[in-house]
């Protein structure tokens, strides 16, 4: 294995992910050890080997090293090169757990990212593609990243186990973001949504939105939720369903929430009408934890923030999701913790 005086050194595989887009972006070698060393199966998972792989695509002259049991791994970033990509996602874990490292990449890419992600689109585990598209894109233009080029686009939808889902992002290059001054959220004007629904019937995507609907109009009139079938070869391999919802307030603020059904063969059945129904307790929920940007993206905000130039951004957030406290603070903020 690979030694560097000047790499850094971390134990365990919590946020191996965060600290893999942290040392690219610095340009900062890691050593990664006891990576699930007590466990029966140790070492690396293959959805964190595949988003090791998406890193080299995306990169030029990085060096990675894994032992022979998976539980190390030197990670020395190339240059962010960026590019057409294409690359095939661990249905262990939804795409949005891919597309999260690329929007905090994506803007300081050599050359402006155009990349094509297969598998899951839509899991219980993972930022929907649907929900990153409503909220996370919005929050990069308050940054300065828009353009023609700005797009994220879902091709298929893939549903776990099976997968099969495609997604097309792609992200202008930016030398330079804009301080943020996001302090006032505003009132709450329209909720927008997507019921989706892929090998199974399609009166199940409407069902999901009559049940939201019974919950959201007690709230406001303004709701519109879109229903999405998919038939043939853009529906996936797998048959599922569920709701992503966004709440946008007077003043370009987005509060997402979303729930998908159990997978198949695993769990118990779930009913549309149980699923839109605490589809929208859970919106209702978020747009009363209040801030300006949602649980989803607090980690984004917080790392664009602090890439940005030497001025001062302010955001206002509402209670910090533990992945924010842990997987942000820790890593960019020690002393906070």
């Amino acid at each position: 294995m690979a030694t560097s005086t000047h790499s850094l050194g971390y134990a365990g595989c919590n946020f191996l992910r965060q600290r893999l887009v942290l040392a690219t972006l610095s340009g900062r070698p890691v050593k990664i050890r006891k990576i699930r060393a007590r466990d029966d199966n140790p070492g690396l998972r293959d959805f964190e080997a595949s988003f090791i792989r998406l890193m080299d695509k995306i990169t030029n002259g990085s060096r990675i090293e894994i032992n022979q049991t998976g539980t190390t791994l030197y990670y020395q970033p190339g240059l962010l090169y960026g590019g057409t990509v294409e690359h095939d996602c661990s249905v262990l874990r939804g795409i949005g757990y891919y597309l999260e490292a690329l929007l905090c990449l994506a803007p300081f890419m050599k050359h402006p990212l155009k990349i094509v992600l297969r598998g899951v689109t839509n899991d219980q585990v993972d930022p929907s593609v649907d929900v990153l598209k409503a909220t996370a894109l919005p929050l990069l233009k308050q940054f300065g990243i828009d353009g023609e080029s700005f797009e994220l686009k879902i091709v298929r939808r893939g549903m776990p186990p099976g997968g099969g889902g495609e997604v097309f992002f792609s992200c202008p290059v930016r030398k330079a973001l804009k301080p943020i001054q996001l302090t006032d959220p505003g009132k709450i004007k329209r909720i927008r949504g997507v019921a989706y629904s892929v090998r199974v019937s399609p009166q199940m995507a409407n069902r999901i939105v009559d049940s939201a609907r019974s919950i959201l109009n007690k709230f406001i009139p303004d709701i519109y939720i879109y229903t999405d079938h998919m038939k043939g070869l853009n529906s996936g391999k797998s048959p599922g369903f569920g709701l992503s919802l966004v709440a946008e307030t007077t003043n370009g603020t987005f509060l997402s929430a979303e729930l998908a059904s159990n997978p198949q063969g695993q769990g118990v059945a779930v009913l549309p009408e149980d699923l839109g129904r605490n589809c929208a307790k859970l919106l209702l929920e978020e747009i009363y934890r209040g801030g300006c940007v949602d649980s989803t993206n607090q980690s984004l905000a917080l790392l664009l923030m602090t890439l940005g130039q030497q001025d001062v951004s302010k955001v206002l957030l509402g209670p910090l999701s533990p992945y924010t406290i842990f997987a942000t603070f820790e890593e960019l903020f020690p002393d906070y913790v």
